[in-house]
């Protein structure tokens, strides 16, 4: 059978969660988007809402050039919205689920919260009067990629200044702010258009993060100091994954490659790529033929080698036993070699042609103490 295309009207579709919607919409089988963005006249909304499955109302103003725009647009292009789908859903006796995108600023006594308020309350006259689904969500703030720096988001003003060495200004370094990044803001908007419960109710975007201005500001210098440092932050979970790939997407385009310091010498060319605080660095080097690199023993580090490119012999010998070991690898056949505690270890080109190895150290170099010890096997 023919898969059932699925529209859904997103309004505000080219603001900042806008655009990640509709990237995302795209990617699903059987969905197909419609917009109403800024400057289109509401005049078209029914015939916009008569051919959508779904909607996610995202339209709004806040930072208006006169505060009355917060009543015109929050409140009454949200009343306009739900007319509209009441009016459909009297005619035709069809349910539309609608999502609405309020603010937590709604629990707060401001022009621009009171508008945010009336947009709810519309929303949920509408759930009074149809059963229509509607699910609201009072959003504090959103960060991630596409957000417009120097408009309502700090993090994507830090983000944009410290990627090209601009100054970022911070009155009060231990402000909290209240986050979500916007992938887990379009997957719940995403599951939330699926919703068939009649009536109203409100969802949270889940997780919620928390920080101070000044540890935000603080991490993302951290991430552009990685690019000389070498020092990579803890980027796989949370909060700080989600502010690394912000940072990242604000990067010019000048700046998406860096040079890293290169170290050479008769016997080929060491490269260190990246080092973490508590996991060890990431290495490369090369060796000409018959080059032998290593001789040496460690007390406690571990490595890892891989070689990329060319045909290498490892060798070991037990500092206290001499028993000696070899290891032939090459770079067609993948396979990671493990130097032992105890056990002096070196490496030689066997090949005809230039070698590659891949090499991760289980800790950082320290000069001061760096647990190698010259050793032939």
């Amino acid at each position: 059978m023919p898969q059932t295309t699925r529209r859904v009207l997103v309004t505000g579709a080219n603001g900042f969660i806008g655009k990640n919607l509709q990237v995302r919409l795209g990617e699903l089988p059987g969905h197909t988007v419609s917009s109403f963005v800024r400057g289109d006249n509401p005049d078209t909304l029914p015939n916009l809402v008569a051919q959508a499955d779904a909607i996610v109302h995202l339209a709004g103003e806040n930072r208006p050039a006169d505060e009355s725009a917060f009543e015109t647009v929050n409140a009454g292009l949200t009343e306009t919205l739900c007319k509209a789908i009441q009016n459909e859903t009297n005619s035709t006796g069809r349910q539309i689920p609608l999502v609405l995108a309020s603010s937590t600023q709604a629990e707060r006594d401001n022009a621009y919260g009171r508008s945010k308020l009336a947009g709810e309350q519309a929303v949920y006259n509408l759930a009074k009067n149809t059963g229509n689904p509607a699910i609201i969500f009072r959003l504090p703030g959103v960060f991630g990629k596409w957000c417009k720096p120097n408009y309502n988001s700090v993090i994507a003003t830090f983000c944009h200044n410290i990627a090209r060495g601009l100054p970022i200004q911070i009155n009060d370094p231990n402000a909290s702010l209240r986050l979500v990044y916007v992938d887990d803001v379009v997957a719940a908007l995403v599951d939330a258009i699926q919703c068939t419960s009649m009536g109203a109710s409100q969802r949270q975007v889940q997780p919620e993060y928390e920080c101070t201005l000044g540890d935000l500001a603080a991490q993302i210098k951290a991430f552009d100091n990685c690019r000389t440092n070498l020092i990579t932050e803890a980027v796989g979970t949370g909060l700080v994954r989600a502010l690394y790939a912000t940072y990242v997407s604000y990067l010019p385009a000048d700046k998406f490659s860096y040079c890293i310091p290169q170290h050479t010498d008769p016997r080929g060319t060491f490269v260190e790529m990246l080092k973490t605080p508590d996991c060890g660095q990431f290495s490369y080097f090369t060796a000409h033929p018959g080059v032998t690199r290593g001789g040496h023993y460690h007390h406690s580090k571990t490595e890892k080698f891989l070689v990329i490119k060319g045909e290498a012999l490892f060798r070991f010998r037990h500092l206290l036993s001499n028993e000696l070991l070899e290891i032939r690898t090459n770079g067609k056949q993948p396979q990671v070699v493990d130097t032992i505690p105890g056990w002096a270890h070196d490496i030689t080109n066997i090949g005809n042609d230039e070698m590659i190895v891949m090499l991760w150290a289980n800790e950082n170099f320290d000069r001061e103490r760096p647990d190698t010890i010259a050793s032939k096997v």
